[in-house]
């Protein structure tokens, strides 16, 4: 009851602000998703439940059974509503944080949560409570089988619960692929492939034959639904004549080195349009993010299973005057050296951490590998036997 009066302060006064022309590009659905509808059948399922209850009070001779209120609501919309909104979560999330870079949105907010009926809470619990609801129903589904005496409604309780478990461990792949998805999609926006010979003055084509190359996308690298974001960062790069500041992105099958750079005009601001940031990013990306940044791909990617990770010793640390440094060096499948990166860290910290980070990537890399080469020998031999 508390969260559904708390609901109808932030729905009803946007609603209310909406009518009377302000906050009218605020995209309510994208903001709250079903949440009405899932209070309302939440609201109805504990009512129906809490009736039999007070109904085997009045009249102690009525069994307590709670069948068919349970099959009524657990095979019937409860769980639906509740995974419609949990897909939407996260999306609603960055959605928050984009409108609150706005004024507007802002006072909005500050209005609501100071309402006493909030009790000092802010949108984001508000927001949060549903998912933590749904993962209390196998908790009770589980109670009411522990004091149920009848075999046959324990058994279909059970039945239920197991159900509704299957649900959640769905949901939960769910919710991570959309979370991934979603993350890559930023990936995308952020991250820049230059053509062949903007990225390397040594490979030269005339104008008109730089056609056939664009249809080759590499924007496409990053839409694979199997990829990961591993760790990403800022490292500077020792090149011949100069030092260069390049930020890292560690992926489960290759490495990505690129050049940031700044652009004045803020990314998300006012056009509510775009894309939030993505809260897993780390501070500086999502800094790089909001400021309209961008990351231009300095050198093709390099897979994992092609990358040798070198540390410099502490001779040549002194001899050259770095510090923190570590080499990283491209092979192509001849095992021919292709590209040395020498990178320096900010701290011994972290060029330990990423060290640890691109070692741990590429034995789990080639473990997987081996484990699907184990997988593809084992069908050959299984199919000459046929």
């Amino acid at each position: 009851m508390a969260l559904l009066s708390f609901l109808k302060i932030f729905v009803n006064t946007l609603k209310y602000l909406q009518n009377n022309e302000f906050l009218v590009d605020v995209d309510l659905w994208g903001l709250f998703a079903n949440l009405e509808e899932l209070n309302q059948v939440s609201l109805s399922f504990v009512t129906d439940f809490f009736k039999i209850i007070k109904d085997h009070v009045t009249a102690s001779e009525s069994s307590l059974d709670f069948i068919s209120v349970l099959t009524k609501y657990f095979q019937g919309n409860l769980c639906q509503t509740h995974q419609i909104y949990c897909l939407h979560y996260t999306s609603a999330i960055f959605y928050l944080e984009n409108l609150r870079q706005r004024e507007d949105f802002g006072i909005y907010l500050k209005w609501c949560e100071q309402n006493e009926q909030c009790k000092r809470l802010h949108l984001p619990e508000l927001l949060v409570a549903p998912l933590h609801r749904l993962t209390r129903y196998p908790l009770l589904l589980n109670n009411i089988w522990k004091r149920s005496t009848d075999a046959a409604q324990k058994a279909t309780i059970l039945s239920i619960k197991e159900k509704v478990e299957k649900s959640l461990r769905d949901l939960e792949g769910k919710v991570k692929w959309l979370d991934n998805f979603q993350k890559f999609r930023q990936l995308q926006e952020v991250i820049i492939w230059p053509p062949l010979w903007d990225r390397d003055k040594k490979f030269s084509l005339p104008e008109c034959l730089k056609h056939i190359l664009r249809e080759n996308m590499s924007e496409n690298i990053l839409s694979s639904s199997n990829r990961q974001l591993l760790h990403e960062g800022r490292l500077t790069l020792a090149e011949s004549t100069r030092i260069l500041d390049v930020y890292l992105f560690l992926f489960n099958d290759f490495l990505l080195i690129t050049k940031t750079k700044r652009n004045k005009k803020k990314y998300g601001g006012s056009d509510i349009g775009l894309i939030p940031v993505c809260p897993s990013f780390s501070p500086e990306l999502q800094s790089l993010v909001k400021d309209g940044g961008s990351c231009t791909v300095l050198d093709q990617p390099i897979p994992l299973d092609r990358l040798t990770l070198k540390n410099i010793d502490p001779f040549h640390v002194t001899v050259l005057g770095l510090q923190n440094a570590f080499v990283i060096q491209h092979e192509n499948r001849y095992q021919q050296c292709i590209g040395v990166f020498l990178l320096q860290a900010q701290t011994e910290t972290v060029k330990k951490t990423w060290m640890s980070e691109i070692e741990t990537a590429v034995s789990n890399y080639a473990n997987g590998h081996e484990t699907q080469k184990s997988s593809f020998f084992c069908l050959l031999s299984e199919s000459s036997e046929i």
